[in-house]
């Protein structure tokens, strides 16, 4: 709240807007730039592999001319993080490595960074937070993204004095979709490949939405920045109606079908048999808390709540969530306030990567939404304990011993570059935190 007053009043002490920098300009990142020209900030800098595809998105969004002009379009994210009009770096790429090497120049540069890239938080944000408090500068999650808008609705229920029983997502899920790949990733979500091109859509990170890994990737991202945490055995994805969340998101014996109080979760949308349930969460986030006291029990009752059987649980949800068109909010926040939407604080959730199919030595995996892994949400112990690889390194690296279709894929699987800045992270950050 007050955010856009904060902004106002900045500018007329004569401050002038909140400086940004965006790093990638893909679709979530021209959402925002769709944003910029009606919200109280500025985008000063915008970097991409391809500077013309940036100045393009730019135009598509609807920017005119004397705007495009003053922006500065680069080719390297390092190069934005340094320039001295830029108070916020939005990092969008979703590559982990980047991610990371992209956040240290953030830090090393005195910027804040709102780290839309869920996939290089989940690998090392425990010890990328701890090296932005070092460095006196915020370290974010995305608002707009689905993690941070959970990690809201758990603070509004802790802050109010209830116990958050369950939270979580909903998103498109059968079985079946862990085995998509980029190659049929269209047919589940009812496109041709024509008109998601046209749209901008790319199918592997398309891919990753439906065969479960962001899913994985985003649980964990909530767990880490909440103290909640997944079932040892991963994320069911049970099918549960919005007006029923109070009901079935509970312990086991009160009558639902978490293993845990204090539990992550995604519900689908769809049934088992494929048939969409009515009044679904698909684009939505939630939460499921529980009343401390008979007292709070009669006022649920009271003011319409709708709750399970014993009256004590119910649940808060938001229906939607707009992505890009809302990061303005973690920007302004870090500028003007200095504080996240949503971070990081601990390593309670890793996102492994299992096998789609058997895999045979000398194969490469391929990563997030492609044709080899898929990224599976766990408990931390039981992933450091396995030795499991984390999908957000598996990417580029070759197979060294058969692995079968469902198994979990192991550091001692492949051959890691150990000199590599992200793998180094890694390791620090299960040295520090694990």
């Amino acid at each position: 709240m007050n955010l856009h007053a904060l902004a106002l009043a900045r500018l007329e002490r004569g401050d002038g807007p909140v400086r940004v920098g965006l790093i990638g300009a893909g679709k979530f990142g021209s959402m925002f730039l769709n944003q910029a020209p009606t919200s109280p900030l500025e985008v000063t800098a915008i970097a991409d592999l391809d500077p013309e595809r940036a100045r393009a998105a730019c135009k598509n969004v609807g920017w005119d001319e004397e705007r495009i002009q003053a922006t500065a379009f680069l080719g390297d994210g390092k190069q934005l993080c340094a320039r001295d009009d830029v108070d916020v770096v939005l990092e969008v790429t979703g590559s982990p490595p980047a991610g990371i090497a992209h956040a240290r120049a953030a830090f090393a540069n005195g910027k804040h960074i709102v780290m839309v890239n869920v996939e290089a938080d989940v690998l090392a944000g425990p010890l990328l937070a701890r090296e932005a408090e070092s460095a006196g500068v915020v370290y974010s999650m995305a608002y707009g993204d689905q993690p941070a808008l959970v990690c809201e609705i758990v603070d509004w229920a802790r802050a109010a004095g209830f116990e958050v029983v369950a939270a979580g997502k909903g998103t498109k899920y059968l079985p079946d979709f862990h085995a998509s790949t980029p190659d049929t990733v269209w047919d589940h979500y009812g496109l041709s490949a024509e008109q998601a091109a046209q749209a901008g859509m790319n199918p592997q990170m398309f891919n990753s939405f439906l065969d479960g890994t962001k899913s994985g990737i985003e649980m964990t991202a909530i767990a880490n920045a909440t103290g909640l945490s997944p079932s040892p055995d991963g994320l069911a994805f049970p099918d549960v109606p919005t007006d029923e969340l109070q009901n079935r998101l509970i312990p086991a014996e009160d009558g639902g079908l978490l293993h845990h109080k204090g539990q992550v979760e995604v519900v689908s949308s769809l049934y088992r048999d494929g048939s969409e349930i009515p009044n679904n969460l698909r684009w939505g986030v939630y939460a499921v808390f529980e009343a401390p006291n008979d007292y709070a029990v009669a006022c649920f009752k009271q003011y319409g709540l709708k709750t399970d059987p014993s009256g004590r649980y119910s649940a808060m949800y938001r229906p939607y969530h707009l992505i890009g068109l809302e990061l303005g909010i973690s920007a302004l926040s870090a500028a003007l306030r200095g504080e996240p939407t949503g971070q990081t604080r601990q390593f309670a959730s890793d996102a492994v990567s299992i096998a789609k199919r058997d895999l045979k030595p000398g194969e490469v995996l391929d990563g997030e939404g492609g044709f080899t892994v898929w990224g599976k949400a766990q408990p931390a112990a039981k992933s450091l304990q396995f030795g499991a690889l984390p999908i957000g390194l598996a990417h580029g690296v070759t197979v060294t011993r058969p692995i079968k279709q469902g198994e979990t894929v192991r550091w001692q699987d492949i051959l890691a570059d150990e000199t590599a800045e992200a793998v180094q992270t890694r390791r620090a950050m299960e040295q520090a935190f694990g």
